[in-house]
């Protein structure tokens, strides 16, 4: 087709009003607006869920056309449609380029094409290389790419809840559900891709009998495993911690979404296990009742750090002991990991906010 001709003239010209910039400041969505992005994403993260349980427990799986597969990528398209419509919207209203994409959603926009490109490499590894089910499932190319764009679309609403001029420093429990169910998520993420060092999928038994041992190969993977986990749960509550004084139940909330992946990893074989994290969520709330952790209380965040690790991992071995038959028999086993967890937990905090900010 002629560069000069009519009908490539006004395709050029319909791209430069999409990628030239109108110049109007970005503006914020209103808080339902996130709120539906966050559970389009709670749709988008348990359709990944169901697809790592098929891939863990149905060996046979043998083509990338399955109903886990369908789960997951509807999930894609309906927060991937939701995002671009909020755009499209503003493009209707008359801005153009990056004042068209709403505050905290331009890393979500953009990485809905590359999700989509991954996603075509994930089935054309799959049809030609064949369908993972153990270990590699977890280093496939196709499966971290992926997971990375994922985490970027579905922790959209913490990028837009951020600066928003309506949210301020003390924000309630309901202003920041979207934040706390899209980093959740992002969690849950980070728990799949460290399936081989996830505590959370060790079984009650298991851990008596590993910490019951000193020749046990398990041993140190589980005292390993604890250590992992307790960074990528501890983490994600620090940092918010750094910007919000958080309601009371935000802890809850993630926690009860961290369990998810290694519950549905492992057919929820172990629900009290699982549910002793969310009771830790509990008492990490409390503890920041009690704390009022801040970036200007320096002491409170470095407490909160330390004693809330310390908490969980107790818990941890406390259910495990009650449903796996007894305290392990190492003493030092059952009694060193949550003080090693403690420990982690405040370097954490001291690298989180080495110095106050000041109120």
């Amino acid at each position: 087709m002629n560069e000069g001709s009519p009908k490539v003239v006004l395709a050029n010209a319909g791209l430069r009003r999409l990628v030239v910039d109108s110049g109007e400041k970005r503006t914020w969505v209103p808080p339902r607006t996130d709120l539906v992005t966050a559970l389009l994403g709670v749709w988008f993260g348990i359709g990944l869920m169901i697809d790592a349980w098929a891939h863990s427990n149905l060996t046979e799986l043998e083509t990338f056309f399955t109903p886990w597969h369908a789960a997951f990528y509807s999930g894609f398209i309906a927060i991937s449609g939701w995002i671009v419509w909020q755009v499209a919207r503003n493009a209707r209203a008359g801005r153009q380029g990056l004042a068209a994409v709403p505050d905290g959603y331009l890393a979500g926009l953009l990485a809905i094409p590359a999700f989509g490109a991954f996603g075509v490499a994930d089935m054309l590894w799959h049809t030609f290389l064949g369908i993972e089910t153990t270990v590699d499932i977890l280093f496939s190319p196709s499966h971290l790419g992926l997971l990375a764009t994922m985490v970027l679309i579905i922790t959209t609403p913490l990028r837009s809840a951020w600066n928003a001029p309506d949210i301020g420093d003390r924000p309630s429990l309901g202003r920041l559900l979207p934040t706390l169910l899209g980093l959740s998520f992002a969690v849950t993420l980070v728990a799949l891709l460290m399936t081989y060092g996830n505590a959370m999928q060790y079984g009650a038994r298991g851990i008596v009998e590993a910490f019951s041992s000193l020749d046990n190969p398990r041993t140190t993977r589980l005292a390993a495993s604890m250590v992992i986990t307790n960074v990528y749960l501890l983490a994600p509550v620090l940092f918010l911690l750094r910007r919000w004084e958080l309601p009371f139940g935000s802890v809850t909330v993630m926690s009860a979404v961290a369990i998810l992946m290694p519950g549905a990893m492992t057919g929820f074989d172990e629900p009290f296990l699982l549910a002793g994290f969310v009771v830790s969520g509990l008492v990490a709330d409390l503890l920041i009742r009690w704390l009022r952790p801040s970036a200007a209380r320096r002491g409170a965040y470095w407490a909160f750090a330390g004693l809330s690790a310390f908490v969980t991992w107790s818990m941890f071995i406390a259910v495990a002991s009650f449903t796996g038959g007894g305290l392990p028999t190492v003493a030092e086993l059952w009694t060193g990991p949550p003080i090693v967890a403690g420990l982690v937990g405040l370097a954490l905090g001291v690298l989180f906010l080495p110095n106050a900010r000041r109120a």
